[in-house]
């Protein structure tokens, strides 16, 4: 049976991401190389502005702005308050999800486990019948594995759709 077009599209939307996944994970050390005072009070402070300049920008207190400068540090701040002050600096925002590994080696990798999981409970049914499941049996079963699970019964909790 042939991939559905459906599949077919996932795996291309995989492969285009991990391309760009390839460029990110290659210069993670630079993308993660954040300010000592974070990125908001770094930025305002580079271009001359003090916290009360920008925080009427925003259209908040300075003891917001503080805050938000505090909690960006910590790595708590909210993604709506980053963006407000990023646009009263004439920023963009940029907020990156970067796989640890190739997409496509992830679903592969899972995909493996799921059919392990077939593949086990196929032998032990054998093997309580007094088969055994063949080298060959085990290929075929392998080279249909992303035909016969699909992408989308993959992360449930058992793994099969």
């Amino acid at each position: 049976m042939p991939l559905s077009n459906r599949q077919n599209m996932r795996r291309l939307a995989r492969s285009k991401l991990d391309k760009t996944g390839s460029w990110l994970r290659e210069n993670l050390t630079v993308l993660r190389a954040a300010p000592h005072g974070g990125w908001v009070a770094s930025i305002r402070d580079a271009l001359g502005m003090s916290q009360a300049d920008l925080a009427q920008r925003m259209g908040q207190s300075q003891s917001a702005l503080a805050k938000l400068e505090m909690s960006e540090r910590a790595g708590t701040a909210q993604l709506d308050s980053l963006r407000r002050a990023a646009h009263a600096m004439d920023c963009e925002l940029i907020v990156l999800m970067v796989p640890r590994q190739p997409l496509q080696n992830s679903v592969d990798r899972r995909r493996l486990e799921v059919y392990s999981e077939l593949y086990d409970k196929a032998a032990a049914h054998m093997k309580l019948e007094d088969q055994s499941v063949s080298t060959e049996l085990r290929q075929v079963m392998l080279r249909d594995a992303e035909e016969s699970i699909p992408d989308n019964g993959l992360w449930r909790n058992s793994g099969l759709g």
